[in-house]
């Protein structure tokens, strides 16, 4: 199983699929990603983050039933797994700990 470290596109995905439920697969993924963020990313680069989450075990899928509208075709839905979760409760709390670390008087220097 590949490492545990999470980067922020990698953490966007996989709140996403969360937000997304049972209805995260491929396109909903990327245009939930765009709606929220403002982010336009590639099929690509969506599908070399999902298979990098599935080789860490922080992400399974399944393939869902074909339908008419997709020409038979079949759904691959992603769901996050409980490791999954706890590296993002992980990431959650490093960033948490930076921002309050940060002193108020940083947040005013420039801004004079």
């Amino acid at each position: 199983m590949k490492g545990t470290y999470l980067g922020e596109f990698q953490e966007i995905v996989l709140l996403t699929i969360l937000l997304l439920d049972d209805n995260a697969y491929g396109v909903s993924i990327q245009e939930e990603i765009n709606d929220r963020l403002k982010r336009s990313i590639s099929r690509g680069s969506l599908h070399t983050a999902l298979s990098r989450l599935a080789d860490k075990g922080f992400v399974n899928s399944q393939m869902g039933e074909g339908s008419a509208v997709r020409g038979g075709r079949r759904k691959r839905f992603y769901t996050v797994t409980n490791r999954g979760k706890e590296a993002l409760q992980e990431a959650k709390k490093h960033r948490d700990q930076l921002w309050q670390s940060i002193p108020e008087i940083s947040w005013k220097k420039n801004f004079i």
